[in-house]
């Protein structure tokens, strides 16, 4: 697995061991971040928080691309472990808080322009992510969230912008 593009392309990033984890594939985030490039236009200063995180990809991508700040949350032990040794190499710290808990419960904070969350795929589990993070998104902001392929996300308060499956795979981006 590696960053695909921007400031730390090329660069290896690790992932947890064991199967508790499904680290999103190279071929899928490169799908994912053509879809958001051509809708944001870019990732310079974005707040963004990487839910369900396991190895960080998604939101070390933000990062590599201009975003100004991640939130990793996750609370697989491995993947915690996974994710700080991918923030040392990147030399990102000081871009990246890591948060060891429930992606669902997350505490107040500054609102979040894009918002990553790739839950286990289980049925429902993304429309459940979506419905966690509705308050926690800017406004303006854009939420993807990635299930297993034919696991339509309930759109609830959000609006539908796109969805492509992808592999196993299906990316829904929402809009409030």
């Amino acid at each position: 697995m590696r960053i695909i593009a921007g400031e730390w392309r090329g660069r290896p990033l690790k992932a947890p061991a064991g199967a508790a984890t499904r680290p999103t594939a190279d071929r899928v985030r490169e799908t994912l971040f053509s879809m958001l490039a051509s809708r944001l236009g870019t990732f310079e200063g974005l707040r963004v928080a990487d839910l369900f995180a396991g190895s960080g990809a998604l939101g070390f991508e933000a990062l590599s691309r201009g975003a100004a700040h991640v939130t990793f949350v996750e609370q697989d032990r491995a993947a915690l472990d996974a994710i700080r040794a991918n923030a040392a190499a990147l030399k990102a710290d000081d871009r990246a808080q890591i948060l060891a808990r429930s992606a669902l419960r997350l505490p107040a904070s500054e609102p979040f322009d894009l918002i990553f969350a790739d839950p286990p795929y289980e049925e429902g589990s993304g429309s459940q992510a979506a419905q966690a993070a509705s308050g926690w998104l800017a406004p303006g902001g854009w939420m993807s969230v990635e299930t297993a392929r034919g696991d339509a996300v309930a759109a609830g308060d959000w609006t539908i912008e796109a969805e492509r499956d992808v592999g196993r795979a299906r990316l829904t981006l929402l809009r409030r």
